[in-house]
């Protein structure tokens, strides 16, 4: 299995009661124009579990083929003088009034890491997902993900966990890593939390030399209802209608 994309990895803050509302026009209103005109595939959306984040918050991972792919996005976007795609301003405009802003960040998927379109193919979805954030020495995102892989998935599988990304953020030196875990059932993510003690890293296994992590954040989502891993395949145009309420 080898992975050479990229992706778009945004924290997008809700405003009042409209983290369904807006879900439903990111994944139903947006995907299928990002499928079309950019070759953009929604890896996920999820919904944040406030208890354990930020909230109201929805986290959008989108996916792309290369390096070359999303330079292709960026300049379709912002090659115009408002720095936005025209055709795109009433969508805009609509999801202005569901969300204040953002954090994003540019991902980097392993090269062992499943796609979203193979991750459909075998089936995968969570009841709940652990988002881990995990902040590297500088330099170390490769070592810390050699050791995802070597340590960690076969130490989270004994809890029913899959892994459903493993990625290094771009442009900060090396220095993040953004690490996605389904888990089969709320019981089951409890459990592993039980296993750890609580502890930094949050997961039943080694872990990390203590000199490569600096800091070991983790939060839980929940599928959005048009998610793709949820409904088994990309959103498409037959999905929009009345929004939730």
């Amino acid at each position: 299995m080898s992975n050479n994309r990229v992706y778009i990895h945004e924290l997008v803050d809700i405003t009042g009661p409209n983290r369904a509302k807006y879900m439903h026009h990111i994944t139903a209103n947006w995907s299928p124009i990002g499928q079309a005109e950019r070759g953009q595939l929604c890896f996920g959306i999820w919904g944040t579990v406030g208890s354990t984040g930020r909230w109201p918050q929805v986290v959008n991972l989108w996916e792309y083929g290369s390096w070359s792919a999303l330079a292709d996005n960026f300049e379709h976007e912002f090659e115009h003088a408002t720095l936005q795609d025209p055709s795109l301003a009433s969508w805009w405009n609509e999801a202005a009034s569901f969300r204040s802003g953002g954090f994003d960040r540019v991902l980097v998927a392993a090269p062992w890491s499943p796609s979203i379109t193979e991750l459909i193919e075998r089936g995968v979805r969570g009841v709940v997902y652990a988002h881990d954030i995990i902040e590297v020495a500088p330099g170390a995102s490769a070592e810390f993900l050699a050791i995802v892989r070597s340590e960690a998935i076969p130490a989270m599988s004994e809890f029913g966990a899959t892994l459903a990304g493993a990625f290094e953020t771009a442009m900060c030196g090396g220095a993040e890593c953004v690490v996605l875990w389904a888990f089969p059932s709320w019981q089951a993510w409890g459990d592993v939390e039980a296993a750890h003690g609580g502890g930094t890293s949050a997961a039943p296994w080694n872990g990390a030399p203590g000199d490569l992590v600096r800091r070991w954040g983790r939060t839980l989502m929940v599928d959005a209802p048009l998610s793709p891993m949820r409904i088994g395949r990309q959103p498409a145009v037959a999905d929009r209608g009345q929004a939730p309420t």
